[in-house]
């Protein structure tokens, strides 16, 4: 079985978890994390967004594979 998603809206800080049969006595992750209401909206995210979230060091190397690609691009075949 793959993996199984589900959202919530708890009413109190106690949430009971059911799990698949095929998982019991195997590690499972997991994760409660609040579903940030501007997504939920359906609010479009622009570059500005973004803006800060990469190290300029990544953003470099990102930068460099891209020119890598786009070179193999015009090589001949």
């Amino acid at each position: 079985m793959g993996m199984v998603r589900t959202i919530v809206i708890p009413d109190d800080t106690h949430i009971q978890l059911d799990v698949p049969a095929d998982y019991v006595g195997k590690k499972v992750e997991v994760n409660v994390f609040l579903i940030d209401e501007i997504n939920s909206t359906g609010q479009k995210k622009t570059m500005a967004d973004f803006l800060g979230i990469l190290s300029a060091k990544t953003g470099d190397a990102l930068q460099e594979n891209i020119s890598k690609s786009r070179n193999e691009w015009e090589r001949d075949i």
